[in-house]
């Protein structure tokens, strides 16, 4: 495994303990995918993978731009987004935003069938009120490890 493999292990594991215990992303996490990104390409490209770095960056950033402006992903996505999408490029970006949107998607419906399945036990077992705090935890989806996971397959060695 090279640097690039290590760096995206990091990055996403970090990432993904974060959102799965404070569905947040701390900003450190995609500031260091933008910094191993950025070494990562200058170290392979030399002068030339600063443009690869930050193409990837801009490109990682407005891929899910949309979502983030519907109000259905949060900003730490987007720039966790933009960090691995310094590591990885433009090229490999474009696939791993593609994995991120199909795991992202299974998530979502073993969410949806994961509600349905708690709220019709609760409502047989005398719906108990939750704080609020457990309210939005309920109602978010935490997207780090679908991008975390699609990061990850894009850099599987193809052939």
């Amino acid at each position: 495994m090279n640097a690039q493999v290590w760096i995206a292990i990091g990055v996403g594991v970090a990432a993904t303990v974060d959102d799965l215990a404070r569905r947040h992303i701390a900003n450190w996490i995609p500031a260091a995918a933008l910094a191993g990104g950025l070494g990562w390409q200058v170290g392979r490209a030399g002068w030339h993978g600063v443009l690869t770095a930050l193409g990837g960056a801009v490109l990682g950033f407005c891929v899910f731009l949309i979502f983030y402006l519907m109000g259905g992903m949060g900003g730490g996505d987007i720039k966790l987004m933009a960090g691995f999408g310094s590591l990885l490029g433009a090229s490999l970006l474009l696939e791993a935003a593609l994995w991120t949107a199909a795991i992202g998607g299974l998530m979502a419906l073993g969410a949806i069938a994961w509600r349905g399945m708690f709220n019709s036990t609760a409502k047989r077992l005398g719906d108990v009120a939750a704080t609020p705090e457990e309210q939005e935890r309920a109602a978010t989806i935490p997207y780090a490890p679908a991008i975390t996971l699609g990061v990850w397959l894009a850099l599987v060695p193809k052939g």
